[in-house]
């Protein structure tokens, strides 16, 4: 795995960003935590990111949303792995739909968010 990703997370709880930054600290990953989909993108335009792990459920700006604007931004932007606790029947298509890269569903675990960032490197 490349260790020099640049991954940012949309996430607008504090426990699951923390939750989230340690998972990726214990793969060698650092990453930067932002709220809802409106910061992600004001964040995409300041700097390039690899990858993205976007919630769906976010004040401001929801995941499906930042994720269709991300794409419709940025042909070849940021790898998108949605991450929620949303009912996957539902969320997985619509999520996938708008442009993201991968589907994993709450509480994620070290392996299978593992297994997505290595199906998802550039």
């Amino acid at each position: 795995m490349n260790k020099n990703l640049r991954i940012i997370i949309a996430e607008d709880d504090p426990i699951n960003q923390t939750l989230m930054q340690l998972i990726l600290r214990k793969l060698g990953l650092r990453a930067k935590a932002t709220a809802n989909g409106r910061e992600v993108l004001s964040a995409l335009e300041r700097e390039h990111y690899d990858m993205v792990l976007m919630d769906i459920l976010m004040p401001e700006m929801d995941g499906i949303q930042a994720t269709r604007i991300t794409r419709e931004r940025w042909d070849h932007g940021p790898k998108i792995i949605v991450i929620t606790d949303c009912d996957p029947e539902v969320y997985r298509d619509a999520s996938l739909n708008a442009g993201a890269d991968d589907f994993l569903h709450k509480p994620v675990m070290l392996e299978d968010l593992n297994a997505a960032i290595e199906r998802n490197q550039a």
